[in-house]
């Protein structure tokens, strides 16, 4: 997500493809976009940089917002349309992992996972997965057809999902992927004041980065970099 305008600040397309396939030389084997991330720009980016390299990794993208975050639609011709739209940009045949990015409150999640399904039988889509769906939205959609993924945000900052989600994944043998696990970047230790985000950077219209919130939270990350150190010195002083 990063690597598109409009997220976190400045971008750098020749950059960006240098970091993925320095990524698949080191071993990553996933690799997680959406349509809506820059509006397309993510998926033809990744794309350009998979050319004669689709083989080495699992890629994963996303539908249901409508360009510019306008709206969300999980309607079954939308989906068939979105599908189409993304393998056109990603220069692929078929997607390895396809999630609803989040649940459409207007349409039943059967209709979504079903249209989605059909997707699986027509071998454009190879498996399914949800974000950011509810424990009772996750298992009516496993109902209709096996999610192999939740994906949701997860981290020191973000840990609700331990009560009901992550139970039922482990339940229904359904894998979490968490995204932002560095706190969308205070446990780099690298963000210090509200000035260090870009103008256009998303995050300062968030809740965690603004006002007060700012200063607490690059204390308690000053906090976890204390107890890291500490861990390592012992582990050092150990071995």
């Amino acid at each position: 997500m990063g690597m598109s305008p409009g997220m976190y600040g400045e971008t750098n397309d020749e950059q960006s493809i240098k970091t993925i396939h320095r990524a698949l030389e080191l071993g990553v084997t996933m690799i997680d976009t959406a349509d809506v991330y820059g509006n397309g720009h993510n998926e033809e980016l990744l794309g350009k940089a998979l050319k004669g390299r689709r083989d080495q990794a699992i890629i994963a993208t996303k539908f249901s917002y409508t360009p510019n975050y306008e709206n969300i639609s999980g309607h079954p011709d939308y989906v068939k349309q979105a599908v189409e739209e993304s393998l056109r940009r990603l220069n692929m045949e078929h997607i390895d992992l396809y999630y609803q990015h989040r649940v459409d409150p207007n349409v039943p999640i059967e209709e979504t996972i079903g249209a989605m399904s059909d997707l699986v039988k027509a071998g454009k889509v190879r498996y399914l997965g949800l974000s950011e769906a509810s424990a009772s939205t996750i298992r009516r959609a496993h109902a209709i057809h096996p999610i192999s993924a939740l994906e949701s945000e997860y981290s020191l900052w973000s840990r609700d999902i331990e009560d009901e989600i992550l139970p039922v994944v482990r339940e229904l043998g359904i894998t979490h992927v968490a995204y932002s696990p560095l706190s969308r970047g205070f446990i780099t230790g690298e963000l210090r004041v509200f000035e260090d985000l870009d103008a256009n950077d998303l995050r300062r219209y968030m809740p965690r980065f603004r006002g007060e919130n700012f200063n607490k939270n690059v204390e308690i990350a000053d906090k976890i970099k204390e107890i890291a150190i500490e861990k390592i010195v012992h582990l050092h002083n150990w071995l």
